[in-house]
């Protein structure tokens, strides 16, 4: 069933899991995902990057997920992941999305705040709650190119929070989108300082990569959705190229079935690390 993320994290925050949040690039990932989900009866956000969105098309993906979630007995969220702009993020709410990122991080603090304040506003008067970052999550993803990542500052965070009304901060505490170049390096107290300021649930981006213990530190010190992506995409060539290794398949559900497996069997690990399985009931 589609509903908003808010009370799935506030839940995850009382309940001192992460709910797992999983970008989806088409109907075989959205499935597959779900899938995970329901076996393991875990509430999940779905989420769409703007590249994603570019590719095809908000209205798209919300018909979709709408149909699946229908399909399963645990709660979905559809979630715009990293929106770049409060017209995109005012696009997506009109077309069905039940959870909103805007970054600004890239932006000075005080219009790192203004644009935030202006996505919560309107989206919180429908109901929809909105996620917003401060710091920098370096790396390459999609569109998304960060150079350097920049701590979160947790003063700066609290401030941030009351600021602009957000329901959820992301935070940069050493993770990085895509592919980590060596063995990743969190900055686990900085994610102490942040939470001991901040009420609001706490996001992880870039988790692709990231060790089980490592996650399951940051979920014990406030994290409370978990952001995955690359590995993701890793599990669903796996997938497929493994199908086309019979060079008479060309029927794509073969391989699209395939590429689901690996996708699902990746998201159901992932979801029992966040500790959010059996979290639906």
């Amino acid at each position: 069933m589609l509903t908003s993320s808010k009370q799935m994290l506030l839940d995850a925050q009382a309940g001192s899991y992460a709910v797992g949040a999983f970008n989806v690039e088409n109907m075989e990932t959205v499935l597959a995902v779900l899938a995970a989900a329901d076996a393991l009866q875990a509430p999940v956000l779905l989420q769409t990057t703007p590249s994603s969105a570019a590719y095809a098309g908000l209205d798209m993906f919300a018909a979709m997920v709408g149909a699946a979630a229908a399909q399963v007995n645990v709660p979905v969220a559809l979630h715009l992941d990293h929106g770049s702009s409060a017209a995109l993020a005012a696009r997506a709410l009109r077309v069905g999305y039940t959870s909103l990122m805007i970054d600004g991080s890239h932006l000075p603090f005080e219009e790192n705040i203004a644009v935030s304040y202006a996505v919560a506003a309107f989206a919180q008067c429908c109901g929809v709650p909105v996620e917003a970052e401060l710091g920098i999550v370096g790396g390459k993803e999609d569109d998304l190119e960060r150079e350097a990542e920049t701590g979160t500052d947790p003063a700066q965070a609290a401030e941030f929070c009351a600021r602009t009304g957000v329901d959820s901060l992301a935070v940069g505490i050493g993770t990085a989108h895509g592919f980590y170049p060596g063995t990743p390096v969190l900055d686990v107290e900085r994610l102490s300082l942040i939470r001991a300021k901040v009420d609001v649930p706490l996001v992880l981006h870039g988790a692709s990569g990231l060790s089980d213990a490592q996650i399951r530190d940051c979920v014990a010190r406030g994290i409370c959705k978990v952001n995955f992506a690359t590995e993701l995409r890793v599990a669903y060539s796996e997938g497929t190229r493994a199908a086309l290794t019979d060079a008479a398949v060309f029927d794509p559900k073969i391989y699209g079935k395939e590429a689901m497996r690996h996708v699902t069997e990746l998201v159901k690990s992932r979801i029992t690390v966040c500790g959010c399985a059996g979290k639906a009931m």
